[in-house]
Order: C-alpha cells, then sequence, then structure tokens
C-alpha cells in the first residue's frame, strides 16, 4: 500500500490574468517539472482552453511523468466560480465567461480536475507548507490589484456550496467612502489596494513631494508596482509610506471584524507588495487589529507574511486535489 502511494503524482495549476503555471508534483510535493506561459487572455476562452492543456502537457514532459500516472489536478483561478460544475462563471481580467474548465481537462487528460479560488489555492499552501502550517483556523489576506481573502479551517478551505467566499476586499470598512471596483462604495479594496496606493502616490510625485518614485516610474499608476513603493520609501519619501501604513491600518481594521467571526490563530498577509515591505505591514495591521478586537481576542492571533510567494498557488492547489482524491 506504501509503494502505491508513493507512485501518487499530481498537478498544481495557476491561471492567472498574466501568466499561467503548471507544475508536476510527487506525493511528498517536491516539484518533478513545470511550464510557465503567458495567458494572453484576450485571445477568448477556447483559444485560452488549448493553451492550458498544452502549458498542462509541457510540464508533463518536463517531469518524465506520464498522464496515466496524474492523480489528479487542482487549478487555482479568478473568479466568480461554480466550484461544484468546475466552471468559470466569469474573469473579467481575461474576458471570458462560462468556461467549463473541469469537464474539458478530464476529457482531454482522463485524470480528476478540480478548480478553486486562487487566493485559496495559495492560502492552503500556506496552510500545508508555509507560515500557517498546523494552524487550526488560519486567515489570509493579500493585497494586490484588489484584495484576495482565504480561510483554512481545520484544514478545509471556508466556501459557500458552489462557490467560493471570504471576499475580504468587500468588506466595508468607510461607509459613503471612494467606489470601488465592484460598483459599492467604501470597500477594504477601495481604500487598501495596491493600485489604490499607487493612485496616492502618483498624486503625491506629481505634487513634488516622492523625487524618487517620480524619476523611476512618473506618474504612471501601472508602473508604480511593490518595488518601486518600497524603494521610494527607503529613500525617506515620507508621504509614501505614510499613504501605505494607512492603507494597512484600513486592512488591520478589516482583519479585526473577521476575527470576531471566526478567531483565526493566525492572519497570514501575502502579495507582492507585502514581501516587499513585510515589517511595515506586520506593524500597521497588528497594531490596527488589536486596537479594534475586543479585549478577549487581543492575543489570540499571530500575524506572519508569507513563506511561499509565487509557488503557494501550484502547490496549494495540488495539494487540494489530493486533499479530495486521495481517499
Amino acid at each position: 500500500m506504501a509503494g502505491k502511494a508513493k507512485n501518487r503524482y499530481w498537478i498544481g495549476f495557476d491561471l492567472g490574468g498574466t501568466k499561467m503555471l503548471s507544475t508536476v508534483y510527487d506525493a511528498e510535493f517536491n516539484e518533478l517539472g513545470n511550464e510557465r506561459v503567458k495567458t494572453k487572455g484576450h485571445e477568448g476562452s477556447e483559444a485560452g482552453l488549448a493553451r492550458i492543456a498544452t502549458t498542462i502537457e509541457r510540464s508533463l514532459v518536463d517531469s518524465g511523468i506520464p498522464a496515466d500516472q496524474i492523480k489528479g489536478l487542482g487549478m487555482g483561478c479568478p473568479g466568480p466560480l461554480d466550484l461544484r460544475r468546475g466552471v468559470i462563471e466569469e474573469a473579467p481580467n481575461l474576458g471570458w465567461k462560462d468556461v467549463p474548465i473541469k469537464d474539458y481537462l478530464e476529457s482531454k487528460f482522463g485524470f480528476p480536475a478540480l478548480i478553486m479560488n486562487d487566493v485559496d489555492a495559495g492560502m492552503y499552501g500556506e496552510y500545508r507548507f508555509g507560515s500557517a502550517r498546523d494552524y487550526r483556523t488560519a486567515l489570509g489576506v493579500f493585497p494586490g490589484t484588489g484584495i484576495g481573502g482565504g480561510c483554512v479551517y481545520e484544514g478545509n478551505i471556508i466556501s459557500g456550496t458552489k462557490s467560493s467566499c471570504m471576499e475580504i476586499g468587500h468588506i466595508q470598512v468607510m461607509p459613503e467612502g471612494p467606489l470601488c471596483g465592484c460598483g459599492r462604495r467604501g470597500c477594504l479594496e477601495a481604500v487598501a489596494s495596491r493600485l489604490v496606493i499607487a493612485s496616492h502616490a502618483a498624486a503625491a510625485a506629481y505634487r513634488g513631494y516622492a523625487p524618487t518614485l517620480l524619476e523611476k516610474c512618473g506618474t504612471d499608476i501601472s508602473r508604480i508596482r511593490s518595488g518601486a513603493l518600497a524603494a521610494s520609501v527607503n529613500a525617506g519619501e515620507k508621504v509614501i509610506e505614510s499613504i501605505i501604513r494607512d492603507a494597512a491600518r484600513h486592512i488591520g481594521r478589516a482583519v479585526a471584524s473577521v476575527v470576531h467571526l471566526i478567531s483565526p490563530d493566525i492572519v497570514v498577509l501575502g502579495g507582492g507588495l507585502v514581501e516587499a515591505m513585510p515589517e511595515l505591514f506586520i506593524d500597521e495591521v497588528g497594531k490596527a487589529a488589536r486596537k479594534r478586537v475586543l479585549p478577549a481576542f487581543k492575543e489570540s492571533f499571530k500575524i506572519a507574511v508569507a513563506k511561499l510567494g509565487d509557488n503557494a498557488g501550484t502547490l496549494g492547489a495540488a495539494a487540494w486535489a489530493e486533499h479530495n482524491h486521495s481517499h
């Protein structure tokens, strides 16, 4: 029986707005082979499915493992998703609608496939192999273009019957606040995402408060990414630091609301922005969250930075496939 278990291989797939990555793992989740390509979502979902299949095939070739030895595939996807049917209902960043990804992959390769929210995949990776390993209740918050959330409770991802949940980016933190991309006002995402930080930073650079940032990126929001913001803070540009600290405090306030609901043992912060300025985020999110929770919860949770970086999504998706298909 142990020998059979040793021959289990899994695939983790990360479907992103700009890139897709397929990784083949052995039973202990050592990486055996991978393939990374640009997503090119604008080419449409049919071309996209073919591209996904080719990427999986190439990762198999790279690993030397034939498809008939794969026990299952997990794929982290942008949503909204129908988890039961394995359908991407809508992926606005890709321009895809009603894409039956599970059926397509299962008929193409013959092994079981499942889809999951991309943030859930990253958070499950952190739970199995990273900062949240073996914690009973682990909350993940990942600020980027938006702000994603995920939660693992007693080894399972908290989700709805059909769809993923833990949309911490759409907790209202500022009644009648700025307009969010979702069309509602005052969401956490509308005041604390990297996109919002970049827009405030661009205005500060334009006004002459951030010469380092202005020299490096101009006032183009799309160029003001995590590394440039961190460089500006390191250069002593206090206005930029203040903008980022404000955003982190908003995240802390939203975390406090979730602490009251589910009492996580650990809150994992991840994504490029956090990786570029870990101490700042740990400090501000922690202080703001502890300031707003009831006294009984003040010391009930730890705040940590995600460990796995770009591998979290594929590792988590493959491990979730194993969790669901290994019995």
